[in-house]
């Protein structure tokens, strides 16, 4: 291979992280956008009871 090809590899390999954050991000707004207010309050409030943080 040539630098090149080995730079363009390597930028390659160091966006893809970034990319996936990036479309998981956009994913979560946009899935958490369109929850009714109850819905995401109940859905964060058993969270925190099975990872064992009181919340009342």
């Amino acid at each position: 291979m040539t630098t090149k090809a080995i730079k363009a590899s390597a930028v390659r390999s160091n966006m893809l992280p970034a990319v996936f954050a990036l479309i998981l991000g956009l994913g979560i707004i946009t899935v958490t956008g369109h929850v009714q207010a109850s819905g995401l309050h109940d859905a964060a409030h058993d969270v925190r009871h099975a990872t064992g943080f009181p919340c009342h």
